[in-house]
């Protein structure tokens, strides 16, 4: 694919990008025919949590969606603020209109996408071979290792594997409590890319802050990977319990 754009004049920094769209797209296509005859049902984009199911109201997505950015919201606080009163971090409020379309982009585009891919079809997949609740597992776990960087480090690496096993479950578990509308984990995981996207691109100086607490790498870090994020998904989880409770019962969802 790289080989094929470059000719085209395409620069090297975008043709990344541009496979990974094409690729994305594919995948969007060809999910309905995959849905009916994989899963056995008739309505793709409400199997996918897309759509609400006719025995939801239209506001389940809605209600859903801004559910999952406070949440975002609230876990970015939790991250920032303890920063910012040690003195490891400080307020610059430097931010332009790009920044913020930018973040944005990177709140939608990989909200939608990648919950499509790992909340709803590979979730749902996963659930053929295994319990719902294994399912959950199985998907967290493939999340965790497909983001993972396996150059920052032995203690580094474990620290984003688990940081991102938390998030996969947590998200799973979001979408159970939405029932089945994937809008809060699109919601909560973009809100958490464009919000922690926008903080660090002129918000925010966190240059001084310990790696172990703020995440890894140390110039470019990765929340999930500090002890912070990882304590706050931890007691997140403890929150959601009843619905963690839950999470094995029978699917209904609607079709």
């Amino acid at each position: 694919m790289a080989s094929a754009l470059i000719p085209l004049g395409i620069p090297n920094s975008s043709v990344s990008l541009i496979g990974t769209l094409l690729s994305f797209s594919l995948f969007l296509v060809v999910m309905p025919h995959w849905v009916q005859r994989r899963w056995q049902r008739k309505q793709c984009w409400i199997a996918l949590g897309i759509l609400p199911s006719r025995n939801q109201a239209w506001k389940v997505p809605v209600v859903a969606l801004w559910r999952g950015l406070r949440m975002a919201v609230g876990l970015l606080g939790i991250l920032v603020i303890p920063i910012l009163l040690s003195g490891w971090g400080t307020w610059r409020g430097d931010w332009t209109l790009t920044t913020a379309m930018n973040a944005l982009s990177l709140c939608l585009g990989v909200g939608i996408a990648e919950e499509i891919i790992f909340r709803a079809w590979l979730w749902t997949e996963l659930q053929h071979l295994t319990s719902r609740f294994g399912a959950v597992i199985g998907q967290a776990l493939v999340f965790s290792v497909v983001h993972t960087r396996f150059n920052l480090g032995v203690m580094p690496m474990l620290g984003l594997l688990t940081g991102l096993f938390l998030l996969g479950i947590t998200l799973a578990i979001q979408r159970n409590h939405d029932q089945g509308s994937l809008w809060g984990c699109i919601g909560m995981h973009g809100g958490l890319v464009g919000g922690w996207f926008l903080l660090t691109q002129g918000l925010l100086d966190l240059s001084e802050a310990p790696a172990f607490l703020l995440g890894y790498p140390a110039a470019q870090p990765n929340p999930l990977s500090g002890l912070i994020a990882i304590t706050a998904l931890v007691l997140l989880l403890i929150w959601q319990w009843p619905s963690v409770q839950r999470i094995s019962q029978p699917e209904r969802w609607g079709s």
